[in-house]
């Protein structure tokens, strides 16, 4: 039999804090809603704030959720996930969550969020932030960020963004990695 292997599906990290604001959640699930009715996968820290609401959103639209969790155990994790990955790496999961991802979705968040979102960078993801973080680096270069201005967008710019990245690793539309 010489079936063809089906494409992967896009993958899309949100990223945000634990703790949030109502309007971050309200954001995170809009997003997460978008992803899924794009067909993408939403990868998260799997905990609670803006993944959890991220969550909620892709799933109430029938989508994926996975969920790259800090601890150990299995059963942790927002009850919106469809996977749960534990790592026991703590913080150290967000290299995962960045390398798993072909474009990132910064709402808001704290250190954790501004980790994630260079080691998204520095793994080449496209990363789209909403209300999030600015840096600037020592030549006084802001970070690559596209800016949006509400969860419509931030969905669309990372599902167009992750589609590109796909196409463009390898040509054919699969997502491979150096």
């Amino acid at each position: 039999m010489n079936a063809e292997a089906p494409r992967p599906s896009l993958q899309v990290a949100v990223i945000g804090g634990a703790v949030c604001s109502a309007e971050e959640v309200r954001f995170a699930e809009e997003v997460g809603r978008r992803i899924a009715q794009g067909g993408a996968v939403l990868i998260c820290g799997g905990t609670t704030g803006v993944m959890e609401a991220a969550c909620r959103g892709a799933r109430l639209a029938g989508g994926m959720t996975v969920g790259v969790l800090p601890g150990k155990m299995i059963e942790s994790g927002n009850p919106w996930l469809s996977a749960r990955l534990p790592t026991g790496m703590g913080d150290g999961r967000n290299w995962l969550v960045a390398a798993g991802a072909h474009a990132v979705v910064a709402i808001g968040g704290g250190l954790g969020t501004l980790s994630e979102i260079a080691l998204a960078l520095k793994v080449g993801a496209p990363v789209i932030g909403l209300g999030t973080w600015e840096a600037i680096d020592a030549q006084g270069n802001r970070l690559p960020v596209v800016r949006v201005q509400s969860a419509e967008e931030a969905a669309a710019e990372a599902l167009t963004a992750a589609a590109r990245r796909q196409v463009n690793e390898t040509g054919e539309g699969t997502h491979r990695r150096a």
